[in-house]
């Protein structure tokens, strides 16, 4: 059930120890998730080097076997992952230990808070196009905040000047039908 099927019966044990724990059951984002009062607290999955329990508060737990590792440094505030690379390395005693730890801070509401949204500056690309079309313009300024990040996000990863153009040609329909870079995916 969870992504990556080469860690099938490894997932089926850490699924077993997870539903011990005083938590309810969610399916989100295609996975099993163990909520408490409608909280995100742990999930787990296969991926293709590992299969993994994650903590979504992680960052509060106080990880004394220092197992817990930040998935994409920089990127990830919260979310912790506990990764495994063989059965013989689940441990139930410590599996349950973090998982009850981790009600805990959500029974106490802790939560790190969001960054204050600063608006990015606008590529020269996206602001040639913009000079060009009027309409276009005022479809991306109709965008949502995270919409605009995203297309200019997209733009700035481009190295080259041609690529970054093309690809303000690219997403130009998509932003004219206000639709999002990546709306497909949510």
């Amino acid at each position: 059930m969870q992504t990556n099927t080469s860690w099938d019966k490894e997932l089926a044990v850490v699924g077993d120890i997870l539903n011990k724990a005083p938590l309810q059951k969610a399916i989100k984002w295609g996975a099993e998730v163990l909520t408490y009062e409608g909280n995100n607290v742990v999930s787990y999955g296969g991926f293709k080097n590992y299969f993994t329990i994650w903590f979504y508060n992680g960052v509060f737990l106080k990880d004394p076997y220092q197992v817990l590792v930040n998935a994409q440094e920089g990127k990830t505030k919260s979310l912790r992952q506990w990764r495994f690379t063989s059965l013989n390395e689940i441990d139930e005693k410590k599996i349950l230990e973090y998982v009850q730890e981790a009600i805990e801070i959500e029974k106490q509401g802790l939560k790190i808070k969001p960054e204050k949204f600063t608006p990015l500056l606008v590529p020269v690309a996206l602001e040639i196009e913009f000079q060009k079309d009027e309409s276009f313009k005022a479809a991306f300024e109709k965008l949502t905040p995270g919409r605009q990040k995203e297309y200019i996000l997209y733009i700035n990863e481009a190295k080259q000047g041609s690529t970054k153009t093309s690809r303000v040609q690219k997403i130009k329909p998509m932003i004219m039908q206000s639709i999002g870079l990546n709306d497909k995916y949510k």
